[in-house]
């Protein structure tokens, strides 16, 4: 199982990481990016069984990335969970029409995450 973890800031990359850990993964399982624009390199360069995004990022931000994911390269099937401040009702039908599997508003614990986890990767 690999996962790419993509947001601008290395303390919650941290945080999730550290879920992800609890949920029994390994620090090998998974990747960090701080953007979208090197969650894409990556995107390009290894397979990922699953992707965590934020929203608000610099330089390509999640939903411009979850777009990108969508429309090319070998991910377009890849499900993607967004993990986000932005918890309004519009934003959540904005990011799911884009093409996200599920949605995470921060704070968060690890107990949502692997619902949230288990919930995509049975599909």
């Amino acid at each position: 199982m690999r996962i790419l973890i993509v947001d601008d800031s290395s303390t919650m990359r941290r945080i999730i990481g550290n879920v992800v850990m609890q949920l029994g993964f390994t620090k090998d399982s998974f990747d960090e990016a701080e953007d979208g624009v090197k969650a894409w390199k990556l995107l390009s360069e290894s397979r990922y069984d699953v992707i965590l995004t934020d929203w608000n990022m610099p330089n390509m931000n999640g939903l411009e990335l979850v777009k990108k994911v969508r429309s090319e390269g070998i991910h377009q099937k890849t499900p993607i969970i967004m993990i986000t401040t932005e918890g309004g009702k519009g934003e959540v039908i904005i990011a799911l029409k884009a093409g996200v599997n599920n949605y995470i508003v921060k704070p968060f614990n690890a107990e949502v995450l692997k619902e949230k986890l288990d919930g995509v990767l049975k599909k």
